[in-house]
């Protein structure tokens, strides 16, 4: 079904810069990109698909069945993404909030070109039907390479969606539901945005990809609509019979000074309520992957871990699993999701109060990008530190949030947001 050429490139980095430009003549892309960190669970350094040959888009009723069929159906690799709002296909849930990026609530497609990057190595991976065009299209590359992005000029205003003191009191809200006993921990999120703005979705994604080097990065395309992601988290990998889940809940800023910034480091390391929140987000894990996973097979590979990026330190626990070789893996996705990191515990009591209390419509946000091999593996990261752009509204859209538990503080909570907003906020605001 499909003819794989392989080339050497001698520019890494350029050649993925040349090869994303190309792209952009497609209506359907996905990028993704480890940014060369170190993950004994990856499987490529980049990764583009672009150009549907088939797709399917659905609203959440009965969406995860419809991927199941889909999947099937295709027996091929096929990407795409799983907004946060599929929840209420998994639980008897709604989402009544507003919205202004209208993106469709589920979006695969199974695109006519694959290019893998494995070091130095990139792997043209083309239907048949078009298996003439590698050596063109690998040439039309390079000849993008030394072309100069043009920056142009953006001037974009950001609001805020709630204010300070409103901020502060849907917290307090939160924590009086807390205090009361209904939930142990929830994800509470606001949204920045720009109205009336045209940005170019590529620039400002090199840009944010240049400053956060993150390990999980995509920038998504949809005719009109575009993600650009510098996401620090894995959400679920499925590898042959292993799945992996590698939850984020903790944050700390870095430092020039390398001495402050170890401190920082270990604090974060240290810190009995980032311990908490991580540690009850890995039991909610634990839980999630227990309904597909072989019985006694769950295992907490690393607890509470601190790495390092360029903008913050993060906790990171790693909880693996492994399945039966007839599991269908859509199921693995819909028993798992949403992430437990972007919900709360217990899940469905957390999404509920979120749904009350946040002033808008997740969608994309704190949802999942990624793909599913013919082997029926997959990998999807967390879709957090983005920024969402519908060009025609011309509607700009980026979301922080943080884990509110009963020893959090609003304006702390509130100062997390600002520090995760930091680098969305610098690229579009220059």
């Amino acid at each position: 079904m499909r003819k794989s050429i392989s080339f050497t490139v001698k520019n890494v980095p350029n050649f993925k810069t040349a090869l994303l430009q190309w792209s952009q003549q497609f209506q359907e892309v996905v990028w993704l990109d480890s940014n060369n960190h170190i993950d004994k669970y990856g499987s490529y350094d980049a990764m583009l698909a672009a150009d549907a040959l088939t797709s399917m888009v659905t609203d959440s009723q009965a969406a995860f069945n419809k991927l199941k069929e889909y999947q099937k159906e295709t027996n091929d690799w096929i990407f795409g993404y799983l907004t946060y709002d599929l929840k209420n296909d998994v639980e008897r849930l709604n989402s009544n909030n507003s919205d202004r990026l209208h993106f469709p609530e589920l979006f695969f497609f199974q695109p006519k070109r694959i290019i893998q990057l494995i070091g130095n190595q990139v792997h043209f991976v083309y239907l048949n039907m078009i298996d003439d065009e590698i050596e063109i299209d690998f040439k039309e590359i390079n000849q993008q390479i030394g072309k100069q992005l043009v920056a142009k000029p953006q001037s974009v205003h950001i609001k805020l969606r709630i204010f300070k003191d409103e901020y502060f009191r849907r917290v307090e809200k939160m924590l009086r539901r807390i205090h009361r006993g209904d939930i142990y921990e929830a994800n509470f999120c606001q949204e920045f945005y720009a109205e009336d703005t045209t940005i170019d979705p590529l620039n400002t994604y090199h840009s944010l990809n240049k400053i956060s080097q993150p390990p999980f990065a995509a920038f998504f395309k949809l005719d009109d609509k575009f993600l650009l992601s510098a996401s620090p988290e894995r959400y679920i990998k499925k590898l042959g019979a292993k799945i992996i889940s590698q939850p984020i809940k903790g944050t700390a800023k870095r430092s020039l000074d390398s001495e402050t910034d170890e401190q920082l480091r270990l604090s974060l390391e240290s810190d009995i309520k980032e311990r908490a929140e991580n540690i009850m987000i890995v039991d909610l894990v634990r839980n999630d992957l227990s309904k597909s996973a072989l019985k006694g097979s769950v295992k907490v590979e690393e607890l509470c871990k601190i790495y390092t990026y360029e903008q913050v330190h993060q906790m990171v626990s790693t909880v693996s699993a492994h399945v039966s070789s007839d599991k269908n893996p859509v199921e693995i996705i819909a028993e798992t999701f949403p992430m437990g990191s972007m919900t709360g515990a217990p899940k469905v009591s957390a999404m509920k109060i979120i749904e009350e209390l946040e002033a808008t419509k997740r969608g994309l946000y704190s949802g999942a990008v990624g793909y599913f091999s013919p082997q029926n593996d997959f990998d999807f990261n967390v879709v957090i530190r983005s920024i969402l752009y519908n060009a025609t509204e011309k509607y700009v859209s980026y979301t922080v949030g943080g884990a509110i538990t009963a020893k959090s503080s609003p304006e702390k909570e509130y100062e997390e947001c600002l520090l995760k907003a930091k680098a969305m906020r610098q690229v579009l605001e220059n």
